[in-house]
């Protein structure tokens, strides 16, 4: 089993070309015999108010982020991300994602 343990960064792409919000994470990371990659983390920093409500409102549209590891330019493991209510991230390798999202937005 591999494991690293260190700082990531999680990216929110509302599409292939347009990085919508990144979060650094303390991470620690484990792939088992078969490749399927786990991890769990925290943010690096606390979210201040603003940065929370982007965090949360993201969340909401589509928990899944690319991840990048340190010395990457752009995240290339998509993850389904699931905040405990300590604010434990649990990642969860999301390889069969396509990318889309049904949203619907109130604007009453």
């Amino acid at each position: 089993m591999d494991r690293f343990v260190g700082q990531a960064r999680l990216e929110w792409w509302a599409n292939q070309s347009t990085c919508l919000e990144t979060y650094d994470i303390d991470i620690t990371v484990t792939v088992d015999a078969v490749g399927t990659l786990r991890a769990t983390g925290r943010h690096a920093n606390a979210l201040d108010t603003t940065q929370r409500e982007g965090w949360d409102f993201l969340m909401e549209m589509d928990p899944h982020f690319s991840i990048a590891f340190p010395s990457e330019d752009r995240g290339g493991i998509t993850v389904r991300v699931v905040e405990a209510e300590d604010g434990t991230l649990l990642l969860t390798e999301a390889p069969d994602w396509d990318g889309s999202v049904n949203v619907t937005f109130d604007l009453t």
